[in-house]
C-alpha cells in the first residue's frame, strides 16, 4: 500500500515500510518492493513464483526534505520458472535502483547534471553528492550524451575561432640549434552566432583540413543553409571556408581590424622612440605616457580631451610627434570607416572613407602603416561584408572565454575528448534553458 511517506520518497516501485533512526540520528528508510513487474525474469519475462532467498541492499540516494537519509531495501531473489532460460535466478529491481546498483538513478543523474547544467567541476559535484570522481565523471558523460544533440541544427551565421588547449611543448633541434614547438595544442570551435545554439562542435588542431572535415561531415542541406561565416583575419579559416562553403560570404570581425590598427600605431611609437632616444620608452617620455590615450577612439573622447592629446603630441620634437600623429590619424580614419557598419552606408560614403585612409597611410611614409594598408586591401571584401551586414565574431570570442574558464576551474584536462565534451556542455547551457532566471 502506498502511503504518504512513500510519496515523499518518490522512488517508483518501492514502498516505505517504516523509518528508523540509527545511532547517529540519521533516518533509515526501510523499503519493500511494491511493483509486480519486479518478479518477472529480465531475460525471458516470465513471472516467478518461487522465492530462493531474501537479500538486503543499501543504495545511496539524494537527501529527502533537506535531510540525508539511508535506504535499506529488503528484496527477494526469485527462481526463474523457465527451464531453458540461462538466468537461473534473479533479484528484484526497479527503474531507479537496477540490479547490483549501489546508487539510485536520480542520485547519479543529479551528479552528472550538476557538472553539465550547473557549471560545477567534477570534483565539486563529487564532494557535494558524496561520490567518487570516476562515478561523477561517468554520470556526466551519460548525461551529456542524453542532452546534447548528436547533430547541430542548421545555422545561417557560422562563427569560427580557435583557442589554445594548454601550453605548448618545446624540444631542442640539434640541426638548427634552436628550440622548436613539438606539441602546440589548439581547438577550433564552430558557433551559432544568431540561432542561440552556442558551440556546435570542436575539432583538435588549427589546420584548414580539420575545419573542412568537420564541415563536410554535415549534410549538404546543412551546408547550403549557411549564408555567412564570421572569422578573424586567419588565412587558414579563409581557405577552409572557400573549399567547404564556397557559396557562403566571409565576414571579418572588426575587433581584429582595430587590433591591427592599434598594433601599427604602437609599432610606430616604439620605433621612433628607439631611433631618436636610443632606448625603449619609459616613464617620463611623453609619447610613452600617452600610449593608452593614443589607442582610445576619438569618438569616445570629449572634444577637449582630443584637443589636449593633439596639443601634447605637438609639444614633442617634430621628428617624434609627426610620425606618431600620422599613425594616430590613420588609425582614426580606419575606425571611422568601420563605424559605418549598421548605418546602411552607400558606396560613395564607403569609398570616400577608404580613400582617405589609404591616402593617409601613403603620405606618411611609415612602413608600419604601409603594411596595415596592404592588409586592409587583402581583406577588403570581407571587411566590406562586415560594413554591409554588421556581423561580428563576438559570440565565438565569448564562447572561448567560457572554454578557458572551464579549463581553469578543472586545473587543466589530460583528455582532449573529455575537454571538448565538458566545454560543449558548458557553452550550450543557455540554449538548453539552464541560464534563464525565470
Amino acid at each position: 500500500m502506498v502511503n504518504d511517506t512513500t510519496r515523499l520518497l518518490g522512488l517508483d516501485g518501492l514502498v516505505v515500510d517504516r523509518v528508523e533512526l540509527d545511532a547517529a540520528g540519521v533516518p533509515v528508510v526501510v523499503l519493500s518492493t511494491g511493483c509486480e513487474q519486479a518478479r518477472c525474469c529480465p531475460d525471458c519475462g516470465q513471472e516467478a513464483v518461487r522465492v530462493k532467498a531474501w537479500v538486503t541492499t543499501r543504495p545511496r540516494d539524494l537527501p529527502v526534505a533537506g535531510r540525508t537519509v539511508r535506504l535499506r531495501w529488503r528484496k527477494r531473489r526469485w527462481h526463474c520458472p523457465t527451464d531453458s532460460c540461462p538466468r537461473v535466478s534473479f533479484t528484484e529491481q526497479v527503474g531507479q535502483v537496477p540490479a547490483r546498483a549501489r546508487l539510485t538513478g536520480r542520485l547519479r543523474a543529479a551528479a552528472g547534471a550538476a557538472v553539465a547544467d550547473g557549471g560545477r567541476t567534477v570534483v565539486q559535484s563529487a564532494r557535494d553528492h558524496g561520490l567518487s570522481w570516476p562515478v561523477v565523471a561517468a554520470a556526466f558523460t551519460a548525461h551529456a550524451a542524453a542532452v546534447l544533440p548528436a547533430e547541430p541544427d542548421p545555422v545561417e551565421v557560422l562563427g569560427i575561432d580557435e583557442t589554445r588547449r594548454g601550453r605548448p611543448k618545446w624540444e631542442f633541434d640539434p640541426v638548427t640549434q634552436a628550440w622548436q614547438t613539438s606539441v602546440d595544442r589548439w581547438h577550433v570551435g564552430m558557433c551559432d552566432l544568431t540561432g542561440g545554439q552556442g558551440l556546435l562542435g570542436q575539432v583538435e588542431g588549427r589546420t584548414a583540413q580539420t575545419v573542412i572535415d568537420w564541415l563536410t561531415a554535415r549534410s549538404q542541406d546543412w551546408r547550403d543553409q549557411v549564408r555567412y561565416v564570421a572569422i578573424d583575419m586567419c588565412t587558414i579559416f579563409k581557405s577552409a571556408i572557400t573549399t567547404a562553403l564556397p557559396h557562403a560570404i566571409l565576414v571579418v570581425d572588426h575587433f581584429h581590424v582595430v587590433q591591427l590598427a592599434h598594433q601599427a600605431l604602437n609599432d610606430v611609437r616604439r620605433r621612433i622612440t628607439v631611433q631618436h632616444r636610443g632606448r625603449r620608452g619609459r616613464a617620463g617620455d611623453l609619447e610613452w605616457d600617452l600610449r593608452n590615450r593614443l589607442t582610445r577612439s576619438a569618438r569616445r573622447l570629449r572634444a577637449e580631451r582630443v584637443d589636449k592629446l593633439c596639443d601634447d603630441l605637438t609639444t614633442l620634437p617634430a621628428k617624434i610627434s609627426t610620425p606618431i600623429l600620422a599613425a594616430w590619424n590613420a588609425k582614426e580614419d580606419l575606425l571611422d570607416l568601420l563605424a559605418l557598419a549598421r548605418t546602411h552606408p552607400n558606396r560613395e560614403t564607403i569609398t570616400r572613407h577608404l580613400h582617405r585612409f589609404y591616402t593617409r597611410c601613403a603620405d606618411s611614409g611609415q612602413p608600419e602603416l604601409t603594411r596595415l594598408a596592404r592588409t586592409i586591401e587583402t581583406w577588403w571584401p570581407q571587411i566590406l561584408a562586415f560594413l554591409h551586414t554588421g556581423i561580428t565574431n563576438a559570440g565565438s570570442e565569448g564562447t572561448n572565454r567560457v572554454i578557458k574558464t572551464v579549463a581553469r576551474n578543472a586545473y587543466g584536462f589530460r583528455n582532449p575528448e573529455n575537454q571538448r565534451l565538458r566545454t560543449r556542455a558548458a557553452t550550450t547551457r543557455k540554449s538548453r534553458g539552464h541560464l534563464n532566471p525565470a
